[in-house]
């Protein structure tokens, strides 16, 4: 297995405000205009975008959350290991990227637009090299850092979780 650093040089991927590496690699050049978006969006937004994302076992992606759907892809490493917490009912789901269905890992996975939800690589994982696709394309004015005292509050179930990824 190569080392993390030869994929962020080989790619050149920048730190990511939530935790680790990422580089984008596709930005639709046509985009949806406001006027055809639901309400929550705050102006027209590409079609699609898409990233790599690398996180190293001392990474962690902090709880976020964004206002489109997020598809996440496993290209090679360790599993990645990606929690969502549902607002509706607090429910918590682990999503596990990786190449070992045997072993509940799945190669894509969806994580709802509104949810919250960060990542972070598997138990003695070196690193996870993965990938994300937004659609509509991703917009920093539609990402919302979680506050860790606001969502113990709400979820105080999760405890554990929350005290992890968030910083």
């Amino acid at each position: 297995m190569k080392p993390a650093s030869y994929w962020v040089e080989k790619y050149n991927m920048q730190a990511h405000p939530e935790g680790g590496y990422f580089a984008e690699t596709y930005r639709s050049a046509e985009t949806i205009p406001h006027a055809a978006l639901p309400g929550r969006f705050g102006g027209g937004r590409s079609f699609s975008t898409g990233i790599y994302f690398l996180l190293e076992n001392h990474h962690f992606s902090a709880l976020h959350r964004i206002q489109s759907d997020e598809l996440w892809h496993f290209y090679t490493g360790d599993p990645l290991e990606v929690f969502v917490i549902y607002p509706e009912d607090g429910r918590l789901e682990t999503i596990r990227l990786g190449a070992e269905p045997e072993r509940g890992e799945v190669f894509q996975a969806m994580v709802p637009a509104g949810t919250w939800f960060g990542s972070r690589p598997g138990s003695g994982s070196t690193y996870s090299l993965v990938g994300c696709t937004v659609a509509p394309g991703f917009d920093f004015a539609d990402f919302e850092l979680a506050e860790r005292r606001q969502l113990l509050a709400r979820f105080p179930q999760h405890r554990e979780l929350i005290e992890a990824l968030t910083r």
